[in-house]
């Protein structure tokens, strides 16, 4: 795989690509017509609540039989019995502790129960989806731009995008794991910043891929640093979405929602938090499970990569963060700001890096394995921690404050 290619499918891992938000601005207030299309969707969407629950910040929580989820539309899935917990887990090896990890049974406001035989999901307001609308006015999910590039020339647009991250594609992947530090950057209404895990296989134009991780994203998110999962089986072409705006993922826990607030985050020079994610695929049933601090929180089930990659291992791994502005603006802030030269406390970081290869055993990556990758070091650096560097044996440091504006290629 050269870089070139490298590069793309990295991005297109770590966020959908974005393309110049003032080209395709969307209405604020959608017509009538569209409106009554959305109820439409939002009837789909929010399936049957045996019970809800409001947070101080107004979003609605339901809880919904979890064998009527929104998943069992997709109609790969019609006929899909529900796997309560995977039926292989990891051993993933120890690592130092260095930081506070959130506990993620404790970030829905206490009270908030489901019964038995029901899963938590967040209930989706006509308001998300207008934001979805903008979302894809401005370019996200629709990376053809990229593709075009790739076929008719060697320089690869990148305008607006900005990342550094580490990436593993010496052989087959079978899950990746990492505990991505916590921090809340402060960014506009139609910036984005991220921080990220993420797996993939194919070629760019069929590449399937799932990433997790936090993000802060104003028109998806409202406010502040929220869990976001992305899925795709063509390239973001036709399938997938973010969390559980379309069917696919299967919600398993009745305690850790998909696009759940996180909390606390990190202080400069402070307390670091960070939550431990885990990716990886069963291997009796082939399908890809997310735990997140020890807990089942769901999976992608197998059937939705078929004939598209992701079947059989992935051939990519990527840790690290990412940001999206339009080139009206300055970029916004990665991770906590600050460059990775600054080190522990200071600078943003993902450390426990394993991967777990096609026989299912967890490794850490040799050196020779993993690369780090800086679209622009004026604005954002990544440094690779690795051996005798303290305080972790696989990691990477990421960041930067922003501030760059305009077109970005890379050759």
């Amino acid at each position: 795989m050269d870089f070139s290619n490298n590069i793309v499918i990295l991005i297109l891992l770590t966020l959908v690509l974005v393309a110049e938000a003032a080209a395709h601005e969307w209405r604020t207030i959608p017509s009538e017509e569209e409106k009554k299309e959305m109820e439409r969707q939002l009837k789909d969407i929010n399936k049957p609540a045996l019970k809800s629950f409001k947070t101080e910040k107004g979003e609605i929580f339901d809880c919904i039989d979890i064998q009527k989820q929104l998943a069992f539309d997709h109609p790969l899935l019609k006929n899909h019995s529900v796997q309560l917990k995977p039926t292989s887990v990891p051993k993933w090896i120890s690592s130092n502790k260095t930081s506070q990890k959130i506990d993620p049974l404790k970030l829905l406001p206490k009270g908030i129960s489901c019964p038995h035989g029901t899963v938590i999901v967040k209930k989706i307001t006509l308001q998300d989806l207008i934001h979805s609308q903008r979302l894809k006015s401005i370019g996200f999910n629709s990376p053809r731009h990229l593709r075009h590039v790739l076929t008719e020339g060697n320089d690869i647009d990148l305008t607006g995008h900005h990342f550094a991250t580490l990436e593993y594609d010496y052989s087959r992947v079978a899950g990746v794991t990492g505990n991505l530090n916590l921090w809340d950057p402060q960014v506009s209404h139609d910036q984005v910043s991220l921080a990220t895990m993420a797996i993939g296989q194919g070629p760019i134009e069929h590449l399937a891929s799932i990433s997790v991780g936090w993000m802060v994203n104003p028109l998806l998110y409202q406010d502040h640093i929220h869990l976001y999962t992305y899925w795709t089986a063509d390239g973001y072409n036709k399938t997938g979405c973010y969390d559980i705006l379309c069917p696919g993922f299967v919600q398993v826990s009745k305690r850790i929602p998909l696009g759940v607030l996180l909390h606390p985050v990190s202080v400069y020079n402070g307390t670091q938090y960070e939550m431990d994610l885990s990716l990886h695929q069963d291997r009796v049933t082939g399908d890809w499970w997310l735990i997140f601090g020890g807990v089942n929180v769901g999976y992608w089930p197998k059937s939705l990569f078929i004939g598209s990659g992701l079947v059989k291992g992935a051939y990519l791994g990527s840790w690290g963060g990412q940001v999206y502005s339009p080139t009206t603006e300055k970029s916004p802030g990665m991770g906590s700001g600050h460059f990775p030269k600054e080190g522990f406390g200071k600078a943003a970081f993902v450390n426990n890096i394993q991967i777990l290869d096609g026989k299912g055993k967890a490794l850490i990556p040799q050196i020779y394995t993993v690369e780090a990758h800086e679209s622009n070091p004026n604005c954002y650096k990544s440094k690779f921690i690795h051996d005798d560097d303290e305080p972790w044996i696989r990691a990477v440091y990421y960041g930067g404050p922003g501030g760059c504006i305009g077109k970005l290629s890379m050759n």
